[in-house]
């Protein structure tokens, strides 16, 4: 249910194109599919796909976005499991825009440090232009015990300017703009990991914009 791919010709953006006015959006790390449902509904002519590494919770996801429109089923909504290093062929060149809402893990690690095969694999679903979003929350005493654990750099400025940008631009995306979000902001967001973490006052939630080159 979670990665129905086996059918589709190299190029999946010729299929989904005919789904679509307005350009294919993929959410990267998508949990529970959130995010993909509340904008596929307020967006139906741009086409949402949801990729998790973790099956587990695209099950229910999937489902509900099979369903017929009336039942609350989405035809522009699609959920694929797949590890962000090894995304599916198919997507080659496929996405207008990438979301990475407060990644988690293995890819938390990946984004935050600049994982050269990660990058690649982002760069290589990406059409020309494709705008690329990240939001990464950290709260320094919550989660001591994962950034010790992933060896996480501090996001600072000068680390952000001199040592991660650069690796996305060697990997094919131009920066746009980098900034903090306040509580009021990153809530709204919707994903089920904005939702649990606003009683996190220390946490501290940064955004990057790039563009695919």
């Amino acid at each position: 249910m979670a990665a129905p791919f086996d059918n589709l010709p190299e190029k999946s953006s010729d299929i989904l194109s005919n789904h679509t006015g307005e350009g294919i959006v993929i959410d990267i790390g998508t949990g529970d599919g959130r995010f993909v449902f509340a904008a596929a509904r307020g967006n139906p002519n741009k086409f949402f796909i949801g990729i998790d590494a973790n099956i587990k919770p695209l099950a229910k996801p999937s489902m509900r976005a099979t369903r017929k429109p009336s039942k609350g089923g989405l035809p522009n909504a699609l959920f694929v499991q797949a590890a962000v290093e090894d995304l599916p062929q198919e997507l080659e060149g496929a996405a207008d825009e990438m979301h990475i809402h407060f990644p988690w893990g293995s890819l938390l690690q990946a984004v935050a440090t600049g994982d050269r095969v990660v990058l690649e694999s982002l760069r290589r679903i990406s059409a020309a232009e494709c705008l690329l979003e990240i939001v990464i929350g950290i709260d320094p005493e919550r989660d001591r015990s994962e950034t010790e654990r992933l060896s996480l750099p501090q996001l600072t400025i000068e680390y952000l300017q001199t040592v991660l940008i650069p690796k996305y631009r060697s990997a094919g995306f131009k920066f746009l703009e980098q900034g903090t979000m306040n509580s009021a902001e990153w809530s709204r967001l919707e994903t089920s990991w904005a939702h649990k973490l606003q009683g996190g006052s220390g946490r501290r939630v940064i955004y990057l914009m790039f563009e695919a080159s």
